[in-house]
């Protein structure tokens, strides 16, 4: 562990949960993978990385995970859901749908931006805050994030889409911030 004590969870179901645990320990947090409820036990942030939606969404109901993870919610727990995990946190999925957590109160739409082909980087809109200006945000076969709930704070949009959004101790990003080197989402996270 490191100094400060502090302890964060990758679930490692799928996705790049290499590059999220290299951001937790460039900020100097101990990171740890996440793959039983039992793993969840005295973390204080939960990350929730991208990758195939549905492969993550059936990991959590073989592995038993959704409602400890629910539970870690309201206990407090902070939690980063990334791209496929933006989906799983929202409280519906389209394009076809799957079971999701119901975190966050948003609706998530599938691969909106479209194929793997598709995928690229842009910057945030020049009316994100200071901390998180200029902020380079890689897309794979990213979601869409719509119908935000009046708790839903919109804070980076790209081209006037909101593309990283909280509600209370929930984060939600449909890009990748682990592949971009940069960690001020996972800092974001920290500072819940």
């Amino acid at each position: 562990m490191v100094a400060d004590g502090r302890c964060v969870g990758v679930l490692a179901i799928q996705g790049a949960v290499d590059k999220h645990l290299g951001m937790l320990e460039r900020l100097g947090v101990h990171g740890t993978r996440v793959l039983r409820k039992e793993d969840l036990d005295g973390l204080d942030a939960l990350i929730i990385p991208g990758g195939e939606s549905t492969t993550i969404s059936k990991g959590l109901d073989r592995l038993g995970l959704f409602e400890p993870i629910q539970a870690f919610a309201r206990s407090g727990g902070a939690i980063l859901g990334t791209c496929a995990g933006a989906i799983l946190l929202a409280r519906e999925c389209e394009n076809h749908p799957v079971p999701t957590l119901g975190l966050l109160d948003m609706r998530a739409v599938r691969n909106a931006y479209g194929t793997q082909v598709d995928s690229f980087v842009a910057p945030a809109d020049s009316d994100a805050p200071a901390d998180l200006a200029a902020m380079r945000c890689v897309f794979i076969r990213a979601p869409q994030i719509a119908d935000l709930g009046p708790e839903v704070e919109v804070l980076l949009r790209v081209d006037g889409l909101p593309v990283l959004v909280r509600q209370g101790r929930v984060l939600a990003s449909t890009f990748h911030p682990e592949l971009a080197d940069d960690p001020r989402v996972h800092a974001l996270l920290l500072g819940l």
